[in-house]
Protein backbone atom coordinates (compact mmCIF):
# COMPACT_ATOMS: atom_id res chain seq x y z
CA UNK A 1 0.00 0.00 0.00
CA UNK A 2 1.38 3.51 -0.74
CA UNK A 3 1.97 5.68 1.99
CA UNK A 4 0.35 9.35 1.93
CA UNK A 5 3.56 11.25 0.25
CA UNK A 6 4.36 8.30 -2.29
CA UNK A 7 0.16 9.22 -3.31
CA UNK A 8 1.16 12.95 -3.38
CA UNK A 9 3.85 12.85 -6.31
CA UNK A 10 3.70 15.77 -8.65
CA UNK A 11 6.14 15.98 -11.75
CA UNK A 12 6.55 19.71 -12.87
CA UNK A 13 8.22 20.89 -15.54
CA UNK A 14 9.03 24.08 -16.18
CA UNK A 15 10.63 26.35 -18.87
CA UNK A 16 12.31 29.18 -18.60
CA UNK A 17 13.18 31.18 -21.99
CA UNK A 18 15.81 33.66 -22.10
CA UNK A 19 15.57 35.32 -25.27
CA UNK A 20 13.53 38.11 -24.34
CA UNK A 21 13.90 41.05 -25.88
CA UNK A 22 10.62 42.78 -26.64
CA UNK A 23 9.49 43.21 -22.40
CA UNK A 24 6.70 41.06 -23.09
CA UNK A 25 5.66 39.22 -20.16
CA UNK A 26 4.41 35.32 -21.09
CA UNK A 27 3.77 32.57 -18.29
CA UNK A 28 1.84 29.63 -19.36
CA UNK A 29 0.33 27.45 -17.22
CA UNK A 30 -0.94 23.72 -17.36
CA UNK A 31 -1.46 20.70 -15.42
CA UNK A 32 2.03 19.64 -15.24
CA UNK A 33 3.99 22.33 -16.96
CA UNK A 34 4.93 26.29 -16.00
CA UNK A 35 6.47 28.49 -18.99
CA UNK A 36 7.97 31.78 -17.83
CA UNK A 37 9.04 34.24 -20.74
CA UNK A 38 11.15 33.73 -23.81
CA UNK A 39 10.39 35.38 -27.25
CA UNK A 40 6.97 34.87 -28.95
CA UNK A 41 8.61 32.03 -31.03
CA UNK A 42 10.39 30.32 -27.89
CA UNK A 43 7.49 30.24 -25.70
CA UNK A 44 5.17 28.79 -28.66
CA UNK A 45 7.99 25.85 -28.73
CA UNK A 46 7.83 25.37 -25.01
CA UNK A 47 3.88 25.28 -24.99
CA UNK A 48 4.16 23.05 -28.10
CA UNK A 49 6.88 20.65 -26.27
CA UNK A 50 4.88 20.26 -23.35
CA UNK A 51 1.47 19.33 -25.00
CA UNK A 52 3.32 16.97 -27.14
CA UNK A 53 5.06 15.42 -24.18
CA UNK A 54 1.44 14.50 -23.01
CA UNK A 55 -0.05 13.42 -25.63
CA UNK A 56 2.81 10.73 -25.99
CA UNK A 57 2.57 10.09 -22.24
CA UNK A 58 -1.33 9.51 -22.25
CA UNK A 59 -1.12 7.42 -25.80
CA UNK A 60 1.68 4.95 -23.08
CA UNK A 61 -1.00 5.52 -20.71
CA UNK A 62 1.26 7.34 -18.22
CA UNK A 63 1.23 10.07 -16.70
CA UNK A 64 4.47 12.47 -15.71
CA UNK A 65 4.44 11.13 -12.69
CA UNK A 66 4.90 8.12 -13.69
CA UNK A 67 7.37 8.52 -16.36
CA UNK A 68 11.10 8.36 -15.54
CA UNK A 69 13.47 10.60 -16.29
CA UNK A 70 15.18 9.45 -19.01
CA UNK A 71 11.50 8.36 -20.38
CA UNK A 72 11.28 12.29 -20.49
CA UNK A 73 14.33 12.98 -22.21
CA UNK A 74 13.72 10.73 -24.67
CA UNK A 75 10.59 11.53 -25.26
CA UNK A 76 11.46 15.54 -25.48
CA UNK A 77 14.46 14.56 -27.87
CA UNK A 78 12.57 12.79 -30.51
CA UNK A 79 10.73 16.21 -31.06
CA UNK A 80 13.71 17.81 -32.30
Amino acid sequence: MKTARQRQVRAQLLGLGLDNKDGHVRVTQGDNFSLFSGSAETHERMQRSCLKLNEKLARKGKRLEDATREEVRDLLAEMD
